[in-house]
């Protein structure tokens, strides 16, 4: 697993640290002053040849002479030394490494690489190099050379600046915000943004989790983390590099307006995760999900004694898509009792200028009682009249008295107290009350919330499979793009399109080849006969922009204009490029939708997430109109008619005036085709279609280009080799036979299962989840069960298996990858009245034929000893077995595959 050996790293119990100085200034000793001042309270040791001690702490000459097989070695020293210490801490049985020093390189024969083949060696863990360190107050540990030290809270950070880092800190440490850990990850030469976001998402002690990132190693597997992470808790993310012009060389439109931070976007979208700005909206996000839960809902009511400041968070909390709250009658009654008659009488509920701490009382106990809403932002501006500091005693105490009284149910209640001193601040933190400097602020934390909540609900749904509704020819496409690519082309013909459409059911407009004049004629003269006008374009592999040599020519309603503007475009084509192979001239119809709305869909290829999809706005203006959304696939009708809803042309297909509804449903239906078609023929680069017509009467694509290049496998494992978000795996759905003709019906398991584990478990019994959890466990949680259950397919996969006659659940297996995809750790639950008929030995051995599959070399786990049956059945499907060295009630079983 990608969490593997984590826990040693980050919450150890002994430490060495190798390479401090005790040069004033230097990193080492900076480091060795935060590790006693954190107070670490389990074994620690410092390594250094050159000196006795170092600031009253004895050293030792090299790690082979501890007392003690330290957990965790920090590493300070230069660079060319660090491949030796990494080798001789993997003898000793260290299980990770961080290392703060730079300069190893980067490639084969650098010391990066020596230092990662002795990790690898050992099955240590690396952190770094070139980081801040790691700083977690839960384990008081700081193993870091920032200046502060946090305290413990609920907020976790992963970092790749180490700058980032310690900003955060000081952040916190004014805010009174707390933190389970702070990981600067540096140069990620092992342990990357993905691990640390599933050691996270599994840590009991974090609320939330907030990412600083500059760049993605491995898409797949930071996609299928961060997806699983999102699930359980809210995680926030700064992108740096949101200028950067990454589609400058695009060949295709569609390249050009998936510029790189656009990827990033559709990326981090479809992983759940919230996306800021910058490192002031982050702090605002830790605030709000630091300190309270997410809302049921979008309705927002506002208490505040300026009328203005009322009125600008409404226009703010619109404009970012929340709800004012509304003011039922009732809940307005019991506010009049309470109230001056000058009270606004609607949300916001302004109390007027001269409100007081008892009128700010009464108003928030009938709000927080009142259905109505979903969440409070209380504001106060500051007046002669009233203090504001016994105004935000009193919110407190009530806020309090609330919580108390509505434990897991409470709604989360903000607080902004305009130019208000550092105390009042303090006050409300101190009462776990989210407050901001700005109504914009406070509004934008209340939307995080709101966003969270619907992120977890996207989540919960299956990652789609490639759709069922049509049966795409696909072997006459992948005929199609291997004839081009034989012959040394980046790009299809027209003819070629057309076929390569045809093969996905995506209509386009009649187009033929010809040769020459007089077969363009004869072409041309079919569609004269049913009452259509002629488009010729030039045909030539070379020229990908026709129109650049003017190869294009509209509306010919003639054979004798046929056969003259044939013989200008092949004429014109041979001299502006005389070098170019000419095949001819393409003959289309000239389509005339006056109602159709110009659209453009397309695919376009990213280095690091691989295929993209574009919808937008169409046309010859297309970038400069740069009305766009992207999309990571594979898409479904739902996620498809959400990518086409983040446009501004969306609304162009709804009815207006005299213009009917583009057909339901006919655009999504054409993204559904192309991310089928992507998955299908991983070659197929780049293509956008542009215009695609869009009418009552369906869609057509009038042009097209599609540019095609052999493709190296971009990511691991099975299912799409270009795509970075797995498709629900439904080629795994199988029916089984075990013994006495038992059938049972084995499938990937999906998020919605969650119901029948829950009945499964209640059909175990607590020896049997002891054997399996290692603990006799009598509840299971929705958390928990969710781990299960809410699988992305990428680096973990679950059987579920179910009795066919019944369709009661009756077992489940799964496996889980480790970060590099070699190892597959395994575990199987069956019902226990079930057992003894061959359902146990079925799931293993589809386990395994799905680890084959994978390209996974190993299958281990772990199984008590005195679970005897599961050994015995390991014995016979041939796996190794070993006792734990470290704990002799386990044996560790092993399958080399």
């Amino acid at each position: 697993m990608s969490t593997y050996r984590l826990t040693n790293l980050l919450s150890p119990h002994s430490v060495a640290l190798v390479g401090a100085s005790p040069r004033r200034g230097s990193v080492g000793r900076a480091i060795l002053g935060n590790i006693r001042k954190a107070g670490f309270k389990g074994d620690f040791a410092l390594v250094n040849s050159h000196y006795a001690e170092i600031d009253g702490v004895a050293t030792v000459v090299s790690l082979t002479k501890l007392p003690f097989v330290p957990e965790l070695v920090i590493v300070t020293a230069p660079a060319p030394a660090i491949p030796g210490i990494v080798d001789e801490a993997g003898k000793k049985g260290t299980a990770g490494v961080v290392i703060v020093s730079a300069g190893l390189g980067h490639g084969a024969g650098s010391l990066a690489d020596a230092v990662e083949r002795a990790a690898h060696r050992y099955g240590m863990r690396l952190i770094g190099p070139n980081c801040l360190g790691v700083m977690m107050p839960g384990a008081s540990l700081n193993a870091s050379f920032a200046a502060h030290m946090p305290v413990a809270g609920n907020l976790a950070l992963i970092t790749q600046s180490g700058a980032i880092a310690a900003g955060m800190v000081d952040w916190a440490a004014q805010r009174g915000v707390g933190f389970s850990g702070i990981v600067s990850i540096g140069d990620q030469l092992d342990v990357d943004i993905a691990d640390l976001l599933d050691y996270f998402a599994l840590d009991e002690k974090t609320r939330a989790i907030l990412l600083y990132v500059e760049a993605i190693k491995d898409a797949r597997k930071f996609m299928s983390a961060a997806r699983a992470a999102a699930r359980i808790k809210p995680v926030i993310v700064v992108k740096s590099g949101r200028m950067a012009q990454g589609a400058k060389a695009a060949a295709t439109h569609t390249g050009a307006l998936a510029g790189s931070d656009a990827v990033y976007d559709a990326a981090f979208r479809r992983a759940g995760i919230l996306r800021v700005s910058d490192l002031r909206e982050l702090f605002d996000c830790a605030e709000t999900l630091g300190r309270v839960e997410p809302p049921q809902g979008k309705r927002l009511a506002i208490l505040t004694n300026g009328g203005g400041i009322g009125v600008l968070a409404v226009d703010r909390l619109v404009e970012l898509g929340g709800i004012p709250a509304a003011i039922a009658d009732a809940t307005r009654e019991k506010l009049d009792t309470v109230l001056p008659p000058t009270w606004s009488g609607s949300n916001p509920i302004d109390i007027v200028g001269d409100a007081d701490a008892a009128r700010y009382q009464a108003a928030l106990e009938v709000l927080l009682a009142d259905t109505g809403n979903d969440a409070i932002l209380v504001m106060n501006v500051q007046t002669a009249i009233a203090p504001a500091d016994a105004i935000a005693a009193t919110v407190t105490d009530v806020a309090n008295k609330y919580r108390q009284s509505h434990r897991g149910s409470a709604k989360p209640l903000l607080a902004v107290w305009v130019g208000a001193d550092q105390k009042i601040g303090d006050l409300l933190s101190a009462a776990g009350v989210p407050n901001y400097p700005t109504e914009d602020d406070a509004v934008r934390g209340f939307m995080h919330l709101v966003q969270h909540r619907e992120v977890v609900k996207s989540l919960a749904q299956v990652p789609p499979a490639m759709p069922s509704a049509f049966v795409p020819d696909i072997e006459t496409a992948r005929q199609i793009v291997a004839a081009a690519l034989a012959d040394g082309r980046e790009w299809l013909d027209p003819i070629e399109i057309k076929r390569l459409f045809d093969a996905y059911e995506i209509t386009m407009v009649p187009t033929f080849a010809a040769a020459d004049a007089e077969q363009a004629v004869a072409h041309a003269s079919v569609l004269f006969a049913q009452g259509m006008t002629v488009v010729l374009k030039i045909m030539s592999r070379d020229i990908v922009h026709k129109s650049d040599v003017g190869g294009v020519v509209l509306n010919l309603t003639s054979a004798d204009a046929v056969r003259t503007a044939t013989a200008d475009i092949l004429s014109r084509a041979r001299t502006l490029c005389p070098q170019a192979r000419i095949q001819g001239v393409i003959v289309q119809a000239m389509i005339v939708r006056p109602r159709a709305r110009e659209l453009i869909l397309g695919l376009a290829d990213d280095p690091t997430f691989g295929t993209v999809i574009v919808f937008g706005h169409g046309g010859t203006a297309v970038e400069i109109i740069n009305d766009k959304a992207l999309a990571l696939p594979p898409l479904d009708l739902h996620l498809a008619c959400d990518l086409i809803e983040r446009t501004r042309v969306a609304r162009l297909l709804r009815a207006y005036r005299d213009v009917p509804a583009v057909k339901q449903d006919s655009v999504a239906t054409v993204l559904v085709k192309l991310s089928q078609m992507a998955a299908d023929i991983p070659e197929i680069r780049e293509l956008d279609i542009n215009p695609l017509l869009a009418d009552e009467t369906g869609v057509l694509a009038v042009d097209a280009r599609v540019a095609v290049r052999s493709a190296a496998r971009k990511f691991g494992g099975s299912g799409p080799a270009n795509f970075a978000v797995r498709p629900y795996p439904s080629q795994w759905q199988l029916h089984l036979e075990v013994k006495d003709g038992w059938r049972i019906f084995a499938r990937p398991i999906r998020p919605e299962d969650e119901p029948l584990i829950h009945e499964l478990l209640r059909h175990v019994t607590l020896q049997d989840t002891r054997l399996r959890f290692f603990a006799p466990m009598k509840e299971f949680s929705h958390e928990f069960i969710a781990r299960l259950t809410q699988l992305d397919y990428a680096r973990a996969m679950a059987f579920v298996a179910f009795d066919e006659t019944s369709d009661e659940m009756v077992g489940v297996v799964r496996i889980h990858s480790d970060s590099i995809y070699e190892n597959g750790e395994f575990a199987i639950l069956l019902r226990s009245d079930l057992k003894g008929r061959g359902l146990g030995w079925a799931l293993m051995q589809l386990i395994i034929e799905y680890a084959r599959s994978e390209g996974l070399k190993v299958i281990s786990g772990e199984v008590l000893q005195e679970n005897t049956v599961m050994l015995q059945m390991c014995r016979e499907l041939g796996f190794e077995m070993k006792t734990d060295p470290t704990n002799r009630a386990i044996c560790n079983v092993t399958l080399k595959l």
